[in-house]
């Protein structure tokens, strides 16, 4: 039981220190401030929320998976690489510190900043109750998921991170990941596999896509394999983010 302890001692001092490393520097305002201003811009203007005649949020959440693909690889990709450009990544990985730990730590501080992001949406989710009777249920479920979702994306850009040590190289090849995960639910791309190797091919393709798991809760479906595709992908990317971490420290 201390051995298991000690592993995980190093998650609130890493937690503490890569959170107010964000807000330290305007990374997280940055972050924050254009991914409010995107969001309420696909929202409001291209989805043309105030045609739609409805009372819901669907218009905003459509866009969160495109958006994630772009913005949280950018919040991730300093999580490791910032280290090794600083030149503290040796220090850090020599310290008795448990890997577990560090690595969760850095994980949950940039999920801390996300989950900021869409805290700060909530006048929106206010607004459609004053102009309307949406499915607040189905709202807040869709919000939960949406930040399961946004998990796994900065789990693959953390790990990218570790991985190659240079920020422009994780976040290109984050956004190359997420794009891929994103993009094997989209319609388009589901009849294109299905025209070349049938429906079973497709069908298969579209259960690893991050747009078919989250669709589901935009529908206002709670989908526990959904759920589970999730958390698993954090679990796997988290693992690999320790892997690929540790292998500097055998170095």
């Amino acid at each position: 039981m201390n051995r298991f302890r000690q592993q995980f001692d190093s998650f609130l001092p890493t937690y503490r220190r890569e959170l107010g490393a964000y807000f330290a520097t305007p990374m997280a305002y940055v972050f924050l401030g254009v991914f409010l201003l995107s969001l309420g811009m696909f929202t409001w203007e291209a989805a043309r929320f105030f045609d739609t005649g409805t009372a819901d949020l669907s218009p905003f959440f459509v866009w969160h998976p495109w958006i994630y693909m772009i913005f949280l690889p950018a919040l991730a990709m300093r999580l490791w690489a910032d280290e090794a450009s600083a030149g503290t990544d040796e220090l850090l990985l020599s310290l008795p510190l448990g890997m577990p730990g560090l690595v969760l730590g850095k994980l949950f501080a940039a999920w801390s900043v996300a989950a900021a992001g869409l805290i700060f949406t909530l006048p929106m989710w206010v607004t459609v109750n004053y102009l309307g009777a949406p499915d607040n249920a189905a709202i807040a479920l869709t919000y939960f998921v949406s930040l399961l979702m946004a998990g796994s994306y900065l789990s693959i850009g953390a790990a990218i991170s570790a991985l190659t040590g240079s920020q422009v190289t994780a976040f290109v090849i984050s956004v190359v990941i997420a794009f891929v995960f994103t993009a094997a639910g989209w319609p388009l791309v589901l009849s294109g596999v299905k025209s070349l190797f049938g429906a079973g091919m497709a069908e298969l393709v579209a259960h690893f896509s991050f747009l078919s798991h989250f669709e589901a809760a935009q529908r206002g479906v709670l989908e526990f394999r959904s759920v589970l595709f999730f958390l698993g992908v954090i679990t796997l990317w988290t693992i690999l983010n320790g892997l690929w971490a540790s292998r500097q420290r055998l170095g």
